[in-house]
């Protein structure tokens, strides 16, 4: 394997036509899979940070597939509080089946359609994606910056793998040991060939215009770069 940089093989969740059943047992894996890697820690850690000084009225999440990081916003009550409006927005119709089914006793508001076309009632205070980006190519990603920087108030935050050998591996050889899925057995190591060094990050920002001083690049265990914006 090469991790000098970015792959672009696919993942066969972006293009296999699959069940509604099979897609909510991916879901269901993957969030089982974001427990176990704490993936949720350091987005959650970023929206008590910055929730401590100022009241977030609107939190979206983009590519928010079955919902899981917006309910332990609640849960946690990182940056929510009575009265802020939750939006998770995704490309897949049955994200927004699955989302409502397992959160509708929630204040969770889920969406269907591409980012790049959504207009928002109002701009968002935070936008937030986590495992995201990496199913962006560069052209996607630089424009997705661009498109956070116009449509949020307060800032955004990514939340995506490291693009790493130890990572590939682990996750290679666990899958294939605990998973009956091949679609997880096949995504969860080219996530990790799709995902981004620091160096990707810098060079990603600067096609954006978004200059480094303005952003926090952090790596956060196990194996996750976080960059985060605060206007």
């Amino acid at each position: 394997m090469d991790f000098s940089q970015r792959s672009l093989q696919p993942e066969l969740m972006d293009t296999e036509i699959v069940s509604f059943e099979q897609f909510c047992q991916c879901l269901r894996e993957l969030e089982v899979i974001n427990c176990w890697t704490l993936a949720y820690r350091p987005t959650l850690s970023w929206l008590k940070r910055i929730s401590r000084n100022k009241q977030l009225k609107v939190i979206q999440d983009v590519g928010s597939g079955g919902g899981d990081i917006l309910r332990r916003i609640i849960r946690y009550r990182a940056g929510y509080t009575h009265g802020t409006k939750l939006i998770g927005i995704d490309l897949n119709p049955w994200s927004k089946k699955a989302a409502d089914a397992w959160s509708h006793h929630l204040p969770i508001v889920f969406e269907t359609g591409d980012i790049f076309d959504f207009q928002p009632e109002q701009n968002a205070d935070v936008i937030i994606s986590s495992l995201f980006t990496h199913h962006l190519n560069d052209e996607e990603l630089v424009r997705f910056l661009t498109w956070m920087e116009l449509h949020s108030t307060v800032g955004w935050f990514i939340n995506d793998l490291h693009r790493h050998w130890l990572p590939y591996y682990f996750i290679k050889a666990t899958t294939q040991l605990l998973s009956r899925n091949r679609f997880i057995k096949h995504d969860a190591a080219v996530s990790v060939c799709r995902a981004f060094t620091r160096a990707d990050w810098l060079r990603l920002l600067a096609s954006a215009g978004i200059s480094a001083e303005s952003v926090r690049i952090k790596w956060h265990f196990p194996f996750r770069y976080c960059v985060e914006r605060l206007k």
